[in-house]
């Protein structure tokens, strides 16, 4: 990584070859945000989804134990099954589709892993910039940055980046957004 900003966006319009590009001019396609989230960022994803599936095994065997209502035998090789899966394919969908960049006039994120969300908060909307550090991220050397904006969709939130990373990010923004005028409404 060249850094942690980006000297600006690059928009290209979706052509054919063949087609002349000036109509799409006034509506270019976005490209991906340029920086990946940590590379460690899976192992947490993981611990995290071997967790969800135990509470969930835990709730199927209670249901199973107090015979509150009958679980069909077929349902614990489709749990395993699922479970599994979701374990090892989930973390790394979503290390593919999130990724995250700054630049001198914008933050842009994108996240999810069945469905996918983009989000832009140009700097003169940013409100505040928030460090946070799980008890799980802190051993993994991982960190998020909230990006609070004046828009009622919410802050923007870069998850799972390294610690250094996250520490340039949050001076970077906090210094980018003391500069830029307005009141950030």
């Amino acid at each position: 990584m060249q850094g942690v900003l980006s000297p600006g966006w690059q928009c290209g319009a979706v052509t054919d070859a063949a087609q002349d590009p000036a109509p799409f001019a006034a509506n270019p396609a976005l490209r991906d945000p340029a920086h990946q989230v940590s590379t460690k960022a899976p192992v947490l994803w993981m611990v995290f989804a071997v967790l969800r599936s135990l509470v969930l095994l835990a709730a199927l065997i209670a249901v199973d134990f107090f015979d509150w209502f009958d679980i069909p035998v077929w349902v614990w090789p489709v749990y395993a099954v699922v479970a599994i899966a979701y374990v090892i394919a989930m973390p790394r969908v979503r290390y593919r589709i999130h990724r995250w960049e700054s630049t001198d006039t914008a933050v842009y994120t994108q996240t999810g892993w069945l469905s996918r969300e983009r989000r832009i908060a140009p700097m003169s909307r940013v409100q505040t910039v928030d460090f946070e550090q799980s008890a799980i991220g802190r051993l993994l050397g991982l960190a998020s940055v909230t990006v609070t904006t004046a828009s009622a969709a919410g802050p923007l939130r870069i998850s799972e980046i390294d610690k250094p990373v996250a520490d340039r990010l949050v001076d970077d923004l906090t210094r980018r957004t003391e500069a830029e005028a307005g009141d950030a409404t």
